[in-house]
């Protein structure tokens, strides 16, 4: 299996007793149908071709976020690779705090290199990603500054 958390709530102590019905919760339907499709298929869904189209980045952040949650490691890897192929200054910051919460290491240092290095970082402050990683995670924000100084200083 794909998931040892599924796994585990399947087949092992965790299963509720004599239960017939799993209860995912807090994962949204089409999420939790690429989810499946991937434990089934192991690749992503036809639809995930396409990243230009409007929501599709904002699900591929839901789907690492339930690949994290069900220990899906290779799920996890595909979505930052998507993620990584898209920064730009409106997703950076959010995609940033979303790889540091997930410990996505290489999508966290991608984030970080386009931040140090972007030519337009007035539009990046200016977007609502950016406001929460100064709310909830300022100190990423130091990351972003000591990268910017190391590469100004080559």
């Amino acid at each position: 299996m794909r998931s040892p958390v599924f796994e585990a709530e399947l087949y092992g102590p965790m299963r509720e007793t004599r239960a017939q019905l799993v209860t995912i919760e807090e994962i949204q339907p089409d999420v939790f149908k690429a989810l499946l499709y991937f434990i089934y298929s192991d690749a992503l869904p036809a639809a995930f071709d396409d990243l230009e189209r409007e929501g599709h980045i904002e699900m591929v952040r839901h789907l690492l976020v339930a690949a994290d949650r069900y220990a899906m490691e290779r799920l996890k890897l595909l979505c930052q690779s998507l993620l990584c192929e898209n920064i730009n200054v409106q997703t950076v910051a959010t995609t940033l705090g979303l790889a540091d919460q997930h410990h996505c290491d290489e999508l966290k240092d991608a984030c970080i290199e386009f931040m140090s290095t972007s030519q337009d970082m007035d539009a990046v402050v200016a977007t609502p990603g950016y406001e929460n990683l100064k709310r909830n995670r300022p100190y990423i924000l130091v990351d972003v500054l000591e990268r910017s100084s190391k590469l100004r200083k080559t």
